[in-house]
């Protein structure tokens, strides 16, 4: 049987509370993708061009600090990887985690929950980011509201 976690980067708890579910239905570990600097209600002014969250978005290289570490990162074989879209992708704080560890032979399960974008090329560019050792599946938009019952659909097709 293969270790999950469920890592995830939250600004509203929408995504938050979606991990919290994936967790439970597949007895996973989670961890919270926590920017060292909060993010503000004016950080994600997306209307401002000069906003920080705009502003670390159009940099593809940017990789804002985030707090804390998955000390056992190693023990994992499934990761699922959870965060809001923000201009077509997955947030820089993701970026920022998704670099900072080895995941070379896991496999890696991206979701993003948005009021409608979908995840685009996001799994694309995650697996960019991961190289080729990695095996980043295609991943899902989850809305808000998903019963337990539809993850349950959702993961069983995986083929963890």
């Amino acid at each position: 049987m293969s270790k999950k976690l469920v890592a995830y980067f939250s600004v509203s708890g929408v995504t938050a509370k979606v991990a919290q579910e994936i967790a439970a239905v597949e007895a996973a570990d989670c961890f919270e993708i926590k920017p060292e600097t909060p993010y503000t209600k004016a950080d994600l002014d997306w209307t401002n061009k000069q906003s920080r969250s705009t502003l670390e978005m159009k940099d593809l290289n940017c990789r804002p600090a985030i707090t804390g570490r998955v000390e056992n990162m190693a023990d994992y074989d499934v990761v699922f990887v959870g965060f809001p879209i923000w201009w077509g992708r997955e947030p820089s704080a993701v970026d920022t985690f998704l670099t900072a560890y080895d995941f070379g032979g896991k496999k890696i399960i991206p979701f993003c929950t948005s009021g409608g974008s979908d995840i685009g090329k996001t799994c694309e560019r995650i697996q960019s980011l991961l190289g080729e050792n990695a095996c980043v599946d295609t991943g899902k938009r989850l809305g808000g509201e998903i019963s337990e019952a539809d993850l349950k659909i959702w993961t069983e097709g995986l083929q963890l």
